[in-house]
């Protein structure tokens, strides 16, 4: 009896021993696990930051928003997010011309763009019918399509980026400021300015100051107006001070008093942007904003002045993929042929 006792001893021991064994070598290899875990990953400040770049792509000038990419990628660093945005017809092919070209390599969402939120705010124009494709007015739904970011850069589609994409992302905007502009009275001289003839640089060439509803607005019509073409914006600000919901109350009061017309200065998403930020922006550095080479096909910057400028912009009815224009070398030395052989460059007979 007393040796049964002591073999139960013992084999009550071995057991304890064991199990006392392989608590130690679990709690040892998820210690182990943790660490290395641990020292896999950055702390939250030493991640990079990413910075989010909303640009259109339009069925018919599709070429225009691979070129300003392919220009942004390559000459930056950064870690950045293109949010490309299309209408519905026009995502798979948007997704094809990237992950079938050289900017498979981007890192990008497709957002869709529903143009029903347009109903009844755009007043039917038809001496640019261009200035009313649903696209155009993107811009001003911004916080609708982009959620997790407290600031966005908007690019228009036919722009070039020379410079880093960083130094344009880390403009600052002052205080209770939602965007940054560029002024059009920045031209670099007013040499260069006078060669642009019949340019609108100022408020009396995008409002009609006839209509009631824009004299009473007290804003001077010599004030300087600014191109929404490139825009820093403040996500934070822009829900706060419901600018979305102010540009679609003038898009709505133009659409009943014809306030504004596409006729005049050029663009009918300019007009109601230039009345809600009056007096309310930052600016944005006018090398990163170089501006009106589709004014003229018979006007140039001279190339030292273009090889300093930080963003090219073709604002104006001629396109450097078409002809006639002017600097579309610079244009073309960036774009990315369409996988799908839809868009064709309209090269120049030279």
């Amino acid at each position: 009896m007393a040796l049964l006792r002591k073999i139960n001893q013992v084999l009550l021991f071995l057991l304890i021993v064991t199990l006392c064994g392989i608590l130690y070598k679990k709690v040892h290899r998820e210690t182990a696990l943790r660490n290395e875990t641990d020292d896999d990953s950055e702390p939250p400040e030493e991640m990079e930051e990413e910075i989010p770049v909303v640009i259109c792509a339009a069925a018919g000038r599709m070429g225009a928003a691979m070129a300003a990419i392919n220009s942004i990628y390559s000459n930056t660093d950064a870690n950045i997010l293109f949010y490309v945005v299309g209408l519905r017809n026009t995502l798979s092919r948007i997704r094809k011309w990237i992950e079938h070209s050289k900017l498979r390599e981007i890192n990008f969402k497709i957002v869709e763009f529903n143009p029903v939120v347009l109903k009844g705010k755009i007043r039917p124009d038809s001496s640019r019918p261009e200035l009313l494709q649903p696209l155009n007015f993107v811009r001003f739904y911004l916080p609708l399509l982009i959620h997790q970011h407290e600031k966005v850069i908007y690019l228009d589609d036919d722009v070039i980026v020379q410079g880093d994409i960083q130094e344009l992302y880390d403009t600052t905007l002052a205080l209770g400021h939602a965007a940054a502009f560029s002024d059009d009275c920045d031209l670099p001289s007013a040499q260069d300015m006078n060669r642009f003839v019949g340019l609108q640089n100022t408020y009396m060439g995008y409002l009609d100051y006839r209509k009631k509803a824009i004299k009473d607005l007290g804003i001077s019509p010599s004030t300087c107006s600014f191109n929404p073409g490139v825009i820093v914006a403040n996500m934070t600000e822009w829900k706060h001070q419901r600018i979305t919901k102010q540009l679609e109350k003038w898009m709505q009061k133009n659409v009943e008093e014809n306030l504004y017309s596409s006729s005049l200065g050029g663009g009918v998403a300019t007009s109601p942007m230039l009345i809600v930020f009056h007096g309310k922006y930052s600016a944005i550095n006018p090398l990163w904003h170089i501006r009106h080479l589709g004014w003229n096909p018979d006007t140039r910057y001279s190339e030292h002045f273009l090889q300093e400028a930080k963003l090219l912009h073709w604002n104006g009815r001629h396109k450097p993929w078409d002809f006639p224009s002017v600097h579309n070398d610079l244009w073309e030395s960036w774009f990315v042929p369409d996988p799908a052989g839809i868009f064709k460059l309209h090269h120049h007979n030279s």
